[in-house]
């Protein structure tokens, strides 16, 4: 049995681990959005950034990303994405069904946020959500460079995110 990832965040262009196979996917009742605040990677305690999640909604779909992982490198490959993604507990694991662009059905790992959690900032503003990541920095970089690398692999893989696409012009404007 193949373990699948599904990735619509950092993990589109940076997974960290040995990808077998990779199709486009969607995720029904989901919809991504920068609803996590970050006090690790891309923001600090002092001042978070703000990081994609999966947020709940019944009449939405998240394009994205399936990943198979390298057979017989799963449990490995699953440590590295628990330290990796669940750093503060906002996201939960999931297993979830992704409707891949061949038309097969896979259920995946998927990291969605926990509405409860103090990290969920859900429906922030656009222009709010933009002032926060132009001005956030994490252990892993600038929030801007999220944002950019995230919203420039969405349109590689003819994925239209007309928020991304927002984010991503009125970060660059804030930052010149």
């Amino acid at each position: 049995m193949s373990m699948w990832v599904f990735g619509y965040g950092s993990l589109l262009w940076n997974p960290g681990f040995e990808v077998a196979e990779q199709v486009r996917g969607t995720l029904p009742g989901w919809a991504r959005s920068f609803c996590m605040r970050s006090i690790h990677h891309r923001g600090s305690e002092i001042e978070p950034g703000l990081v994609l999640a999966l947020d709940a909604a019944a009449h939405a779909a998240c394009d994205g990303v399936a990943l198979r992982v390298a057979p017989g490198t799963e449990d490995t490959t699953l440590a590295y994405l628990r330290e990796r993604e669940l750093i503060s507990s906002a996201y939960l694991e999931k297993m979830l069904h992704v409707d891949l662009s061949d038309n097969r059905r896979v259920e995946a790992v998927t990291y969605v946020i926990d509405p409860d959690h103090v990290q969920y900032c859900g429906g922030l503003p656009l222009e709010e959500q933009a002032q926060i990541i132009a001005h956030a920095h994490g252990g892993r970089g600038p929030n801007s460079e999220y944002l950019y690398n995230t919203a420039q692999h969405l349109t590689d893989m003819g994925v239209a995110d007309p928020d991304l696409d927002w984010l991503s012009r009125r970060v660059a404007a804030i930052l010149v």
